[in-house]
């Protein structure tokens, strides 16, 4: 996507439910411009696992659940966690459903290919949002408006691998796990402040299982997890799935930009 904003910060359903160190090293005996850092790389065998899941992430249709827990801090610098489940349905080029309920209720984002609809059921509410024609360019609008990150979002884009390797200086692959009696490829990777781990599974599918995303230039480091199951591609939703329809007693309301203090 067109910045960092793509997945790697912040909390989506929060902000949606709402809305709605650099140091200098000496040598002694040498200058210190005589011999540069190395330049990071990506290790081939990474980056081949990036660009298969990338490839899977491509399909046409295709669902998933997500299960994650974001530390974040209160007003008192407390670190706090919270949990959120999350079911997403996909339809390229431009439908998407999420339904998310967690620690802070339950919001749902309905997008039909021109309008984005963010709903939620606790507080009977809902909002409008004219959206462009493809999934990527709704969330970068979406986003924009809100002040907002989803963290998954990566794995949405027009090119799932690209966009998740923007910005990355360095990886490789750690070791083969089991993920609920599936192997799958533990990698590592590095970008500006942030470490980036992944799981993928080591099949045909290639999908996303695992994502932890650690934020060291952050006080207390926070963390980002996301367990990824259910990965379902032989699907076939119908534009119903995408489309909102307010329940009785639901009132519409406006959507305000965020300020900077929307972001985590």
């Amino acid at each position: 996507m067109s910045s960092r904003m793509s997945l790697k910060r912040g909390a989506f359903i929060c902000a949606l439910g709402a809305a709605l160190v650099g140091g200098v090293a000496t040598t002694i005996g040498f200058p210190a411009s005589a011999a540069p850092p190395p330049k990071p790389t990506v290790s081939p065998e990474a980056l081949a696992t990036v660009e298969r899941m990338g490839k899977t992430l491509l399909a046409e249709q295709f669902s998933f659940r997500a299960h994650t827990l974001r530390s974040y801090a209160d007003l008192n610098g407390q670190p706090l966690h919270i949990v959120h489940n999350m079911n997403v349905i996909i339809r390229r080029p431009d439908k998407l459903m999420v339904d998310v309920s967690g620690d802070d209720g339950q919001t749902k984002l309905f997008y039909d290919g021109k309008t984005t609809v963010l709903y939620g059921p606790g507080a009977k509410k809902y909002a409008t949002i004219p959206s462009p024609n493809t999934i990527q360019a709704m969330m970068e609008t979406v986003m924009g408006k809100l002040g907002i990150d989803f963290p998954l979002a990566d794995f949405l884009t027009n090119a799932p691998d690209k966009a998740f390797m923007k910005g990355v200086t360095a990886g490789r692959e750690l070791n083969i796990v089991t993920i609920d009696g599936t192997p799958c490829t533990h990698l590592v990777f590095d970008q500006p402040g942030i470490q980036l781990e992944l799981w993928v599974e080591n099949t045909e599918r290639a999908v996303p299982r695992r994502l932890i995303v650690t934020y060291h230039t952050l006080p207390d480091r926070p963390r980002f997890y996301a367990e990824l199951s259910d990965w379902k591609f032989d699907i076939h939703p119908s534009d119903a799935d995408f489309t909102f329809v307010p329940p009785e007693g639901v009132t519409q309301v406006p959507v305000k930009a965020a300020g900077p203090s929307a972001r985590s």
